[in-house]
């Protein structure tokens, strides 16, 4: 297969290889790598009832001397066994979860995207309630599943500015699902994340659903706003994903930069004090924000054609790190090979 790494976009391109692994009477199997990138499902399965099934989202890193870094896998596998632990699903251990990410990653090297290109492999761990079943319970059975897909830039146009609106819906409800990585939370998504494509917005704005005062999230990616005295700020509330990037950028704001760094409320009556803000996630990486429209108002950062100075300094010192550029903080990186 030919693949052109210089303009790889956000979505799936088939890759040889993936892990699958099966839990049944109390148990998961040893796990094996399968060619089929089809699942085969019981017409019964509480994942396609009732919504019982997470993921994650991660990356592999190809490196200036041609080896492969992760990024923080643990981190994937602690949010992944919170997420499932939310919806009666058994956890899977570290070690299960790290080896199965090295398997696929070794079996389909050959579509790490070059050092280069600045892409990615994109990894998407699944699991799954499966097996016969009508009644809303726990499924009797689950699937735990990794494939792979070499990506690029999740927004087009990669480190650029673009604007967003501020939705009237709500992303999770006050102690719901919000902060567990399921499907849902996304399904939940699309009709407002369609509605701001349609009017030339790169995503939603979503609010705190208590009282709509508040940002919490940036379509499927995490807020930070770099205040004009300096200050990294990120939004926190308990329907918020804890999104890996988000704390890093929180770590690297103030160990690296010498930043303030907190997470606390971000109100949309308090805009004017940012400088500059950002989405940040696994997919997105880092996606400058240059405005935001809420009802008749605009509200512009730092610019919507450049992207301010302090957001720069993240974006290079959090991709030089994945990438193996730039010493990272102790037990970020897991060498592939």
């Amino acid at each position: 297969m030919e693949i052109d790494w210089d303009n790889l976009g956000f979505s799936y391109i088939k890759t040889p290889f993936r892990y699958v692994s099966r839990w049944k009477d109390g148990q998961w199997d040893e796990g094996t790598l399968s060619e089929d990138n089809t699942i085969t499902l019981h017409e019964g399965s509480s994942a396609l009832h009732y919504g019982q099934q997470c993921f994650e989202g991660m990356k592999a890193y190809r490196r200036k001397d041609g080896g492969i870094n992760l990024f923080r896998p643990d981190q994937n596998s602690q949010r992944l066994n919170k997420s499932a632990e939310r919806l009666l699903m058994p956890a899977i251990s570290e070690e299960k979860f790290i080896d199965a990410v090295k398997q696929v990653v070794k079996a389909n090297e050959a579509f790490v995207p070059p050092y280069e290109s600045g892409g990615t492999l994109y990894l998407r761990p699944l699991l799954i309630g499966v097996g016969e079943g009508i009644g809303v319970k726990a499924a009797p059975e689950y699937i735990f599943t990794i494939f792979c897909t070499p990506v690029g830039a999740y927004f087009k146009g990669g480190l650029t500015p673009t604007n967003f609106i501020v939705s009237e819906y709500d992303r999770a409800a006050p102690h719901g699902t919000g902060a567990a990585k399921v499907g849902g939370n996304y399904a939940a998504s699309l009709l407002p994340g369609n509605e701001a494509h349609k009017k030339n917005f790169s995503d939603c704005i979503y609010l705190d659903p208590a009282t709509h005062t508040k940002i919490e999230e940036v379509g499927s990616a995490n807020f930070f706003g770099i205040t004009k005295d300096g200050k990294f700020i990120t939004p926190y509330s308990p329907s918020i994903l804890p999104s890996i990037t988000k704390y890093s950028l929180l770590y690297i704001a103030k160990e690296r930069l010498g930043l303030e760094a907190e997470e606390s409320d971000v109100r949309l009556d308090e805009l004017d004090k940012f400088a500059e803000a950002g989405a940040c996630g696994t997919a997105a990486v880092i996606s400058p924000i240059g405005g935001i429209q809420n009802n008749d108002e605009f509200h512009v950062f730092f610019s919507e054609t450049e992207v301010g100075p302090v957001t720069q300094k993240l974006y290079k010192e959090l991709t030089g790190i994945q990438f193996g550029d730039v010493e990272a903080p102790e037990g970020w990186i897991v060498k592939v090979n």
